[in-house]
């Protein structure tokens, strides 16, 4: 195991400088005098999540539902005090976790936190490849995913809590093992390589990036028939789970090793690599249970699939097999009236959720897009939307009506975890569409004394012109369901972020609000594990992303 760099980057003061947090991998903490005795269950699951969001205030709302599974009990709030006084005792230092209302928020240097370290090597090991430093790059990355001692958060594998932190963890393990690998065929190990890749693929059959670096560590060591019989298994494997051809990075590879196209000889360096292995920038996927409900998901869908570097998937899910010759003649028919090109498939389904999620790990899916169900208006959301967001990498695109004539986009934005999904979804459209963007908070609250959220959309606004380039207006609201539906009513379409505790509120009553009785196109969104669509592809290997640290952090204070 690598030795864990020194701590530094604390204030002066902070006798927590001594301790080092881990998470890849069961659940750690160490001193000075070796590894820290932490308490029972309850009390190591709340610095879990105090860690998975170092550096951000976690409500007290969000450590009940979470270390409760959403059926908090009426003392939740006072069992969340006393864990979080028992961790301060157990740390040594009442420092280390402070009290910031709504919540508490963990204090951590970047090296003293296992994944901190692991960010930081990735981020080295980016630099060295963009510079042309494969030596330099391999090393950082094994380093790195040397940091790993065995699955990420491994104690809490039955968590509900941990289930998405830990997809997510896992989902950055492989995308920082794929970089090595490329690093190292740059350095001409293709023969070495072939044992690991063959074992990689037949571990992640449908991750076509593993098939791509094999198939090229065959055709380099001379195994030309091996390299294409990789992509037979790969094209097999894919057609029969899910439907699909492989992605045109992947056909477009074997054709090159048909006509032994220079640009795979080693000497041709690593940008061939990384375009062949890497496809476009990422999948706007469409998937529907009928065609009569696919209008609105592929207005959105086919305004980001037009994006450079974007590829649209439509997908029809049939109930069985009487309906699927039907189902697959509508999205042929679809396709031929999209003005991007898209690939489509129908296939019988008898778990529409999971077949959802399969095809947006499979074929790197940026964005979910679905219709929005029945009832979502209601208080709880339907069992497969659920199991959607619970466990999808990409981000859900919800997409209830088809927009009508209006004037912009608009976002209302409060600064949350998915209001940040909308307000990325938001700023594309607004950037695609020319439609200008507008940000909507709340007016002061006198009776509550709260500010009003002019502070928090400056920040969003700051963010978005230097990420996409686009100009933002920002309007105030009352603080009601009437003054968002009335902030939102000049619109087009109106992009919101679900509920923090959707798992407890459903989409949440001000959501719910507008899709009863708002007038423009409702979009709803949620973040998945993986970076989206604001976020650069350097960013794939990175936990802690987000459109930019800095505001986000300026974002969280202003909130709070």
């Amino acid at each position: 195991m690598v030795r864990s760099p020194a701590i530094r980057s604390l204030p002066d003061g902070y006798r927590a400088a001594v301790l080092e947090f881990r998470i890849l991998g069961p659940l750690e903490v160490v001193g000075e005098h070796g590894l820290v005795r932490l308490g029972g269950p309850k009390q190591r699951a709340t610095l879990a999540i105090l860690l998975l969001n170092a550096n951000r205030v976690v409500s007290v709302d969000r450590l009940a539902d979470d270390l409760y599974a959403g059926a908090a009990p009426v003392t939740a709030v006072t069992q969340v005090q006393r864990h979080v006084s028992e961790l301060r005792k157990t740390l040594g230092s009442a420092s280390v976790i402070e009290t910031r209302p709504p919540g508490y928020l963990i204090r951590v240097a970047p090296d003293q936190l296992d994944l901190g370290r692991f960010e930081r090597l990735m981020d080295a090991a980016s630099d060295a490849l963009r510079g042309g430093g494969a030596e330099r790059a391999s090393a950082s990355l094994r380093d790195a995913l040397a940091l790993w001692r065995g699955p990420p958060l491994g104690d809490f594998a039955y968590e509900p809590f941990a289930q998405t932190a830990i997809e997510r963890l896992q989902e950055i393990r492989l995308a920082a093992l794929e970089q090595r690998i490329d690093a190292d065929l740059a350095l001409g190990r293709h023969a070495e390589l072939v044992g690991e890749l063959e074992q990689l693929a037949a571990e992640n059959p449908l991750r076509e990036r593993f098939r791509a670096q094999l198939m090229l560590a065959f055709y380099r060591s001379g195994r030309q028939a091996e390299a294409l019989g990789a992509f037979r298994s790969a094209r097999e494997t894919l057609v029969e789970e899910l439907g699909l051809e492989p992605t045109r990075a992947l056909s477009d590879l074997e054709r090159a090793i048909l006509s032994h196209d220079p640009s795979l000889d080693l000497e041709s360096g690593a940008p061939r690599l990384t375009e062949i292995s890497r496809g476009s920038e990422g999948v706007v996927l469409v998937v529907a249970t009928d065609d009569g409900r696919l209008e609105a998901p592929l207005r959105v869908a086919e305004v980001l699939a037009g994006l450079p570097g974007r590829e649209l998937i439509l997908v029809r899910l049939a109930r069985d097999e009487d309906e699927l010759p039907r189902a697959a003649a509508e999205v042929r028919a679809r396709r031929e009236s999209l003005r991007v090109p898209a690939r489509t498939t129908a296939f019988t389904s008898d778990d529409p959720a999971g077949d959802v999620v399969r095809l947006a790990r499979t074929y790197d899916v940026a964005l979910v897009v679905l219709p929005a169900p029945p009832g979502l208006a209601h208080r709880n959301l339907p069992p497969d939307l659920e199991t959607i967001l619970e466990r999808s990498p990409a981000d859900v695109c919800v997409a209830s009506g088809a927009p009508e004539r209006g004037n912009g986009i608009v976002v209302p934005f409060a600064g949350g975890e998915h209001d940040w999904a909308a307000l990325e979804l938001g700023a594309w459209l607004s950037l695609t569409t020319r439609e200008p963007l507008t940000l909507v908070g709340t007016k002061a609250d006198q009776a509550s004394r709260r500010r009003d959220a002019s502070r928090l959309l400056a920040d969003a606004s700051l963010a978005v012109q230097r990420v996409v380039g686009v100009e933002t207006e920002t309007r105030l609201a009352e603080p009601s369901e009437e003054g968002l539906i009335a902030a939102v009513e000049p619109a087009t379409v109106a992009v919101v972020g679900i509920s923090e505790r959707w798992r407890r509120h459903g989409v949440g009553d001000s959501r719910r609000a507008l899709l009863r009785d708002a007038r423009p196109a409702v979009v709803l969104m949620h973040r998945g594990t993986r970076p989206g669509g604001l976020a650069p592809r350097e960013t794939r290997t990175r936990f802690t992303w987000t459109i930019d640290a800095r505001y986000l952090q300026a974002v969280s204070s202003a909130a709070t």
